[in-house]
């Protein structure tokens, strides 16, 4: 049967993104060759990170990988593509398909306003080129799920198209029973298919990339883009070939519904081709899944060609015919054409903005702004703790970046999980910048405060006597007794060691259980050794 689609994009711009220098990912240029008569998608976005850590692998130096991704975003939408079914996930089976979902004779499609419009928004997020008209293409093809149908270096990824089609159902297979059953809730739901040109080398730069458009839809409010909810799922285009020769042929590993199992699989694609061709093997243009336990990419069927899918005009929908202010009719209804140029005007802040005005007002490095995004509610969590500390923003980046996320990574928990909350790290950075406690000190606070006892740090500091000594003269009379109980060490700091200083005043903090301020505690001692 058939699965209408609207191609549209535009020609020539990239969308760059950036790695972090330090991995091997295979260099190389932009491909070559010739493009089809369909639309093209252009691009110019944002800039990501990418940490990539493969090991040298055998016969890499003399081997090019070449990577492409097909995106499919569902879109935020109440309703379906064509009909007015709901959208929701997790419905009982069947619950929400209409006469038009089924494909029962005589019903005809009604196209989706919103979902045009969150179509034309991402295509203007993205640097595209919006074409005024479009036709509808039906895909002929049956199953049964779809009766129808840390340096930051700059790396660029063009878009091919974007387009929107619908998507197809769900199909549970029974093996107990040797039966397969259909649930057809998600069929004619609206998708968008981002089509990237393959200009990636690996799976972190895959992965990266697609965790830029993530962000990109979901500030969008075009897709939520939850990938554990399969509304973002990625179809990746693999080959291998030698510098300087021909493309090799390619492999598609279908439906990849995470960023850790996306660049999993592509690695592991790419060794595969490259150990079958080292040992006279030949790839084959075929179709495979990616089995996450095992690690390891499983073929599936022969690859599809466009002669399989017998493309036709769809028959039931006219051409969609969009405007700008220079092409809108005089006295058009607004409720019945779409306007670009109002779209483009309500156009949120991007990741990119984003990262640039974290850079400039926090004075953070490029890279922990990358961090703050990329952790869903890191950015919120980061915010929330600036607005109640006097502490320095800095101060507040590194603890959570690094003492925060640290804990939540350590324990596998999201943000929204941590038993520290905004206030409480905020009142801890407040005691600290007031020199109440010691660095070391309010690191022994945060561990109390993970412990979800429901404390606030003054709590903790006043029960654990955290609080830094304040009395000058019971500070000036222990360091008087560390010296006194370690003279070889004394003898060390007159005869011009570094490192003995630094021995003393760590005895010093030893004796007051680190509620000493290692600067005042330095400041005693070179008074008292004449330094």
């Amino acid at each position: 049967m058939a699965a209408p689609m609207l191609r549209w994009g535009c020609r020539g711009r990239r969308w760059a993104f950036a790695r972090v220098d330090g991995g091997s990912c295979h260099r190389r240029g932009a491909p070559t060759g010739s493009t089809s008569n369909q639309i093209r998608g252009e691009s110019s976005v944002a800039q990501q990170p990418l940490h990539t850590a493969q090991k040298t692998r055998k016969g890499e130096h003399k081997w090019a990988a070449v990577v492409g991704l097909e995106i499919h975003a569902q879109i935020s939408s109440n309703s379906k593509l064509f009909s007015g079914s709901q959208v929701r996930f997790s419905a009982p089976p069947n619950s929400l398909v209409s006469f038009f979902d089924a494909s029962l004779p005589g019903t005809l499609p009604v196209l989706n306003r919103r979902c045009v419009e969150a179509a034309v928004m991402t295509g203007l997020a993205l640097n595209c080129h919006i074409n005024k008209k479009s036709l509808f293409d039906r895909k002929h093809y049956f199953y049964a799920d779809l009766p129808k149908q840390s340096q930051v270096i700059p790396k660029t990824v063009r878009i091919k198209q974007i387009q929107l089609e619908q998507d197809s159902g769900k199909s549970l297979h029974d093996n107990l029973r040797s039966q397969t059953l259909i649930d057809l809730n998600r069929a004619g739901v609206g998708l968008l298919e981002v089509v990237l040109e393959p200009d990636m080398s690996c799976g972190e730069e895959a992965a990266t990339a697609v965790r830029e458009l993530q962000l990109i839809l979901q500030a969008l409010g075009t897709s939520q883009a939850n990938m554990a909810e399969g509304q973002l799922r990625v179809d990746a285009n693999i080959s291998v070939h030698h510098p300087g020769e021909p493309l090799g042929v390619r492999t598609e590993v279908k439906n990849l519904n995470s960023i850790r199992f996306l660049a999993k699989a592509i690695d592991y694609e790419i060794q595969r081709q490259i150990n079958e061709l080292e040992n006279g093997g030949e790839i084959l243009n075929e179709t495979r899944s990616f089995h996450h336990k095992l690690g390891c990419t499983m073929s599936m069927r022969d690859k599809e060609g466009k002669q399989d899918y017998r493309f036709m005009p769809e028959p039931n929908l006219p051409p969609l015919v969009l405007y700008d202010a220079t092409s809108l009719p005089a006295g058009a209804d607004p409720q019945q054409v779409i306007n670009i140029d109002q779209i483009r005007e309500t156009l949120p802040e991007l990741p990119s903005v984003t990262r640039e005005k974290l850079v400039q007002q926090y004075g953070m490095l490029l890279e922990h702004s990358f961090t703050l995004l990329n952790e869903v509610g890191l950015l919120e969590f980061f915010q929330n703790v600036i607005k109640e500390t006097r502490a320095e923003p800095k101060k507040v980046t590194s603890w959570v970046l690094n003492t925060f996320l640290g804990y939540l990574k350590q324990q596998n928990l999201a943000v929204s999980e941590s038993p520290v909350t905004p206030s409480a790290l905020a009142e801890l950075l407040d005691l600290l910048d007031s020199r109440t406690i010691s660095s070391s000190a309010a690191k022994q606070v945060f561990e109390e405060l993970w412990k979800r006892e429901g404390k606030t740090p003054g709590q903790i500091v006043s029960e654990k006597q955290l609080e830094l000594m304040q009395d000058q003269g019971a500070l000036e009379q222990l360091c008087h007794s560390v010296m006194e109980a370690h003279p070889q060490v004394v003898m060390d700091v007159k005869n011009r060691n570094p490192r003995a200083i630094n021995k003393l005043i760590g005895l010093v903090r030893k004796a007051t259980q680190s509620r000493a301020d290692p600067v005042m505690i330095k400041e005693i001692l070179e008074k008292k050794l004449s330094l």
